[in-house]
């Protein structure tokens, strides 16, 4: 049960009655009751009478008795909305025997492809991945779970001219080394050595150039060295989503190779449409809205004065793939930040291409940086890039000592368990729980404590009432009856029916750090229940009732972590 749809439907029909056409009643949570309603303000503004008259007159048209225990204007013309004890009581009930908590299957399921991760060929994963990484995973399992049709398109960088050069090195090096080598996960060192002989010697840089040219041309061999460099690489690749605990698998990998064979028909296409100029011998599309800093209008290049496809001509064919063969009416890119105007102008050119038109439509989740404590981007003692397999053993292995130190009769399986679980889980939650479009900095002490808004916390939140519900010796009963007469069960109550709400505001806009945050409400919500309202040693009734609003809970904070991709522990 939503309690917020619910009470936006009832006044949503009073808020016409007084506007003469639909309004949005925007009801959302409020400190001073339950909820709290703000849109008789703008509404008056619009009619030119006073907003407490507009709010008085919505409440007199509303029907809310069955619901609201009072129902008041307060301040310029707020309404103020507190549900009775007993229809919280009833709502609350009728979540126990909902397996999905109140929260309902998409009523218009869409088949959404999801981009993201997108490592390049024959180099490490770095901390720059983790977010795209983390942010498109949150993505697939919260709209998987909604019932959407959901493709993950892991778009690797496997194409383009520094594969002659790393391609001709691996023929140097030999098939058997070089596979040796790649197994090791070490990639970025064979870039490194192809780099360096690239650099330093003008006979390799010049078979490097020939071997770009066999590789498009399909020449065999060249081909069969450079399929090695991409296998080797997607197995590193895989063993870091397992460590991570991601849903990519072997088959989303879809490199920019895979469009190769499609980037003459878009650019065919976008002349034949008359959307293509030359400029500086380049071909190009110059989207309207879009100028450099000179003003003049800026060109997305989909041709180079040497023949060659750039990456909008990839991005384009491999966005008319998406809504032409896989049938996409969502498109969600997962790419840092510094990408918005590059994928601003993609999407506009799709457009003016009748390549990407209702009910088809793409977006850009763009995120932020990791920082440094010194608030810089986050860099190796060395001034590298951090590895990101460094970054997730690090996380582990103090996620491991800590577990340990808490309770040093820990078992080593335990311990690891409790370590992995943990540790990647607040390298996940750090991220998922700020804007996506800000940077953060990443603070081990923080990301691990055991308060505040963390993971641990809610682990460790939903760790101890699984100990409660152990230790009661019988399960919840579902039919149990609630009560609510307690202000701490109130406030457990009403966090409890706001998850659907939540959900359905994520699905919409991609911000997780809104349903984190209410996770985090939830857990605290219960440890102010847990201490205020006994549960083991409450009377028959009230035991019952607080054990399904624990039991409950567990439920909610279960299913919130799993759609984040953190994982919970029965104990820690």
């Amino acid at each position: 049960m939503d309690l917020e749809k619910l009470l936006s439907d009832r006044l949503a029909p009073a808020f016409a009655a007084v506007a003469g056409g639909p309004v949005d009643p925007l009801v959302r949570r409020s400190p001073r009751a339950d909820f709290q309603s703000d849109a008789a303000l703008a509404l008056a503004r619009r009619l030119g009478r006073p907003p407490r008259d507009v709010a008085a007159a919505v409440l007199a048209h509303a029907v809310l008795d069955d619901i609201c225990v009072s129902a008041e204007v307060s301040g310029p013309g707020f309404l103020n909305l507190t549900v009775a004890d007993r229809a919280l009581a009833d709502m609350v009930s009728g979540l126990a025997g909902d397996a999905r908590l109140g929260v309902p299957s998409a009523a218009a399921p869409q088949t959404v492809v999801v981009d993201y991760s997108a490592p390049n060929v024959a180099k490490e994963m770095h901390v720059g991945h983790l977010r795209g990484t983390v942010i498109g995973d949150a993505a697939v399992r919260l709209l998987d779970w909604l019932g959407h049709r959901v493709v993950r398109v892991n778009h690797l960088g496997d194409w383009g001219t520094p594969f002659g050069m790393l391609i001709e090195h691996l023929a140097d090096v030999g098939e058997a080394g070089a596979a040796h080598e790649l197994s090791m996960g070490d990639l970025d060192a064979f870039y490194r050595a192809a780099r360096a002989k690239f650099d330093a010697d003008e006979a390799f840089r010049e078979r490097s150039r020939l071997r770009v040219v066999a590789l498009q041309g399909g020449d065999e061999r060249t081909r069969r060295l450079w399929r090695l460099l991409v296998t080797q690489s997607e197995r590193y690749f895989l063993t870091v989503y397992d460590l991570l605990d991601v849903t990519l698998s072997e088959g989303d990998f879809r490199g920019e190779s895979a469009y190769n064979d499609r980037l003459a028909s878009v650019v065919d296409d976008l002349d034949r449409l008359g959307l293509l100029l030359p400029s500086g011998g380049a071909d190009c599309v110059f989207p309207p809205g879009f100028t450099g800093r000179d003003g003049e209008p800026l060109p997305l290049i989909v041709r180079k004065s040497d023949g060659g496809y750039g990456y909008p001509a990839t991005d384009l064919a491999a966005l008319r793939q998406r809504v032409d063969e896989l049938g996409a009416t969502r498109l969600l890119y997962v790419v840092g930040l510094p990408q918005r105007q590059h994928f601003a102008m993609v999407f506009a050119v799709a457009e003016a291409a009748g390549w990407l038109n209702p009910p088809a439509r793409a977006e850009h989740l763009g995120f932020g940086s990791i920082l440094g404590a010194d608030g810089r981007m986050l860099r190796s003692r060395a001034g590298e890039s951090v590895k990101l397999v460094g970054l997730l053993e690090e996380a582990v292995a103090r996620a491991t000592d800590l577990a340990r130190s808490r309770n040093p009769d820990l078992d080593a399986g335990t311990a690891d368990e409790i370590g992995r679980a943990v540790g990647i889980g607040a390298i996940k939650y750090a991220d998922l729980s700020v804007d996506r479009t800000t940077d953060y900095v990443l603070d081990w002490e923080r990301m691990l404590a055991l308060d505040g808004n963390t993971a641990p916390y809610l682990q460790y939140a939903y760790a101890r009432i699984r100990s409660v519900l152990r230790r009661a010796g019988t399960a919840a009963r579902p039919d149990a009856p609630i009560v609510v007469a307690q202000p701490a069960e109130r406030a457990l109550a009403v966090e409890l029916l706001g998850f659907a709400a939540v959900v359905g505001e994520v699905e919409r806009s991609l911000e997780f750090h809104q349903l984190a945050g209410y996770l985090h409400r939830l857990a605290t919500a219960f440890n102010a229940f847990y201490e205020r309202c006994p549960v083991l040693r409450a009377p028959d009734e009230l035991r019952e009732s607080r054990l399904l609003l624990a039991e409950l809970t567990a439920r909610t904070l279960r299913q919130g972590l799993h759609l984040l991709g953190i994982r919970t522990l029965e104990r820690m």
